[in-house]
């Protein structure tokens, strides 16, 4: 596995300060309110700070990454790598990204839910439809591998 943590502890993991958790409190839910619990999905009419709120009030971890300065998909997995704050030994393809999102996290305990949000994926000539497709994919991989485990895993999007 390409993204090997220390999973000793039972605490969820928490990479760095883009997953935050806090408790849940029915007002600021309303975001989540009927979203599928394990989709990826366009963020349409979603603000960025409501799905925020709604993470956090859900006791879900949030990750946020804004992507409008890749220009390739090494600069893409780079991002993502940096503002998801994944170790350093990341190998920053597809394959890593996917166990990063997974394997690592449920060996680590009990996870509560994510809600992912990638801002502004690039939509040119050098990350071009099938690489976007392909970095969806891995989205919605771990959508149904968080699915099968009962763990909510929402995933919103948006196109430069």
């Amino acid at each position: 596995m390409s993204c090997d943590r220390d999973v000793s502890n039972d605490a969820p993991l928490r990479l760095g300060e883009a997953l935050t958790t806090m408790e849940t409190t029915p007002e600021t839910n309303q975001s989540l309110k009927g979203v599928r619990p394990n989709i990826v999905q366009s963020i349409r009419a979603f603000r960025v700070h409501d799905l925020q709120e709604a993470a956090h009030a859900a006791g879900h971890h949030f990750l946020y990454a804004n992507l409008a300065t890749a220009q390739s998909k090494q600069d893409v997995l780079d991002l993502i790598a940096q503002q998801f704050t994944f170790p350093a030994h990341f190998g920053k393809n597809f394959d890593a990204l996917y166990d990063c999102m997974t394997d690592p996290l449920h060996k680590s305990g009990p996870q509560p839910g994510f809600v992912v949000v990638l801002e502004q994926i690039p939509a040119h000539a050098k990350f071009d439809k099938e690489a976007r497709e392909q970095l969806l994919d891995i989205f919605r991989d771990a959508a149904d591998y968080w699915g099968d485990r009962k763990v909510p895993f929402r995933c919103f999007y948006s196109f430069l």
